[in-house]
């Protein structure tokens, strides 16, 4: 197994969508401190010496928003890496005859699949690291607000959450789908995780309020409660950013809907959602194994 996960790696340093998230994110870095840089020099100098809460309620507004920016662009390159790093898993390696030269090896199907599940968590996993480290700190050098470390370990876990489960899903349906044919279904779904977010928003912003638009209202809630349920990562985005902003303990001096307009955290999941994404998660990874050990390639 272990043999198998080293294989991934370098089977993923050598892929040209490596090379193109990597080069995509040195853009994003270089674009991001000029905005993060800009943002900053506007919110760090006052009249007076005296910050006031409105000075400080400014500058916390002004890094939240830098990280919304920053979280969606990196929870956007850490899925579709996921997605297409091992969207050709399975039937890509059965195309090209691969699978059926290893599996006549005596080695288990279960422990195949583990490694090269584990060599795609692994590599993605260490680039939304950087990714995540980078952009917090990007944000406290140019705002000079900095999270609380107390809640950074929490939602680290979060923001890499959707990596594990991308990966499993991707290599799940592999087993069916050819790569092309995975990508889309894959990117596809993942997406639709950004609607369930867009449908809580507009029912946020009250543009259904009225009493003939209720209906309207409930219907898009259990939309975007089924979304949810169907694929939990934005959802799981949206907690690590309400989590990272500490928005409950700020009370009513601050509200994210009105003071981050567009960039509000909406919604974020409870803890019970939390403990169906680690059955969601299980459930698929054992599915995967399940397949794996039945399926003739």
């Amino acid at each position: 197994m272990i043999a198998v996960w080293m294989l991934t790696w370098k089977e993923l340093i050598r892929k040209k969508v490596t090379l193109m998230t990597l080069l995509l994110t040195v853009l994003f870095w270089i674009a991001f401190y000029f905005i993060a840089r800009s943002a900053g020099a506007s919110v760090s100098h006052y009249e007076s010496g005296i910050i006031s809460l409105d000075n400080l309620i400014d500058r916390f507004r002004g890094s939240a928003i830098l990280l919304w920016i920053g979280f969606f662009f990196a929870s956007f390159a850490t899925g579709f890496l996921a997605i297409f790093s091992s969207v050709a898993a399975i039937t890509g390696e059965a195309e090209h005859g691969v699978l059926q030269s290893v599996f006549a090896r005596p080695i288990k199907r279960t422990y195949w699949y583990l490694g090269r599940w584990l060599g795609f968590v692994t590599f993605c996993l260490v680039y939304a690291l950087i990714l995540f480290v980078s952009i917090i700190g990007i944000v406290a050098y140019a705002t000079g607000v900095h999270p609380d470390w107390s809640s950074i370990g929490q939602a680290l876990v979060l923001f890499v959450s959707p990596v594990l489960l991308m990966v499993t899903l991707t290599m799940l349906a592999s087993c069916w789908l050819a790569p092309l044919g995975n990508g889309v279904a894959m990117v596809l779904l993942f997406g639709m995780g950004w609607l369930g977010t867009m449908l809580d928003r507009v029912i946020a912003a009250g543009m259904f309020a009225s009493n003939d638009s209720t209906k309207t209202s409930d219907t898009m809630e259990m939309v975007s409660g089924l979304i949810r349920l169907l694929i939990p990562t934005d959802a799981l985005q949206q907690r690590m950013l309400s989590d990272l902003f500490q928005v409950k303990d700020l009370g009513q001096s601050f509200t994210s809907r009105d003071s981050l307009g567009y960039f509000s955290i909406v919604n974020p999941p409870s803890d019970a959602f939390l403990y169906y994404t680690a059955v969601y998660f299980v459930f698929f990874l054992a599915a995967g194994l399940y397949v794996i050990r039945r399926r003739d390639f």
